[in-house]
């Protein structure tokens, strides 16, 4: 396996900082991400919409192999360097009820969490980058104030000796 697709959600605030975070991470494979209601996702992987992969996260090897919900999220963590061996702990028989039950609960409030974290999503930041207004940089000064004048200060005191 030397490539992981991850279908994600890019309506989601929880889902895009997700990617982001995962995008940071060193990589033991290469990983690549794909909104799961794309063009794109369904000519990757045609069972996407069957799967209902707009409630959990899915994760496509470029072997043909695919995970979802605690399993994709178990992948993720073991494509990453530094995360590999939590991927193998949360795996463990006697953490998969716990990690059946925490995917199960951020999957189905991830859109809540989204609002009640204040996360946005791509298309929002990328809205607010856009109305943000740009400087007027004709003049120099990038639409900064002028100069303040200089204030001179007088010279300090010296100790009298006494």
């Amino acid at each position: 396996m030397n490539t992981l697709t991850v279908f994600f959600d890019a309506r989601c605030g929880l889902c895009c900082r997700f990617r982001r975070w995962l995008m940071t991470q060193p990589a033991r494979v290469s990983i690549r991400f794909v909104p799961y209601n794309s063009e794109e996702a369904l000519q990757l992987f045609p069972r996407i919409r069957e799967v209902r992969a707009d409630r959990e996260v899915v994760v496509l090897a470029d072997d043909g192999r695919w995970w979802q919900g605690p399993g994709a999220w178990l992948t993720c963590l073991w494509a990453t360097r530094d995360y590999i061996a939590w991927s193998y702990r949360l795996a463990a028989p006697v953490f998969q009820p716990l990690v059946v039950k925490a995917v199960g609960l951020i999957s189905e409030n991830r859109l809540r969490l989204s609002t009640f974290l204040n996360l946005s999503t791509d298309d929002e930041l990328e809205d607010f980058i856009r109305q943000t207004v740009t400087p007027d940089c004709d003049q120099g000064g990038c639409g900064l104030p002028p100069a303040l004048p200089r204030v001179s200060f007088p010279e300090p005191l010296t100790p009298v000796d006494r």
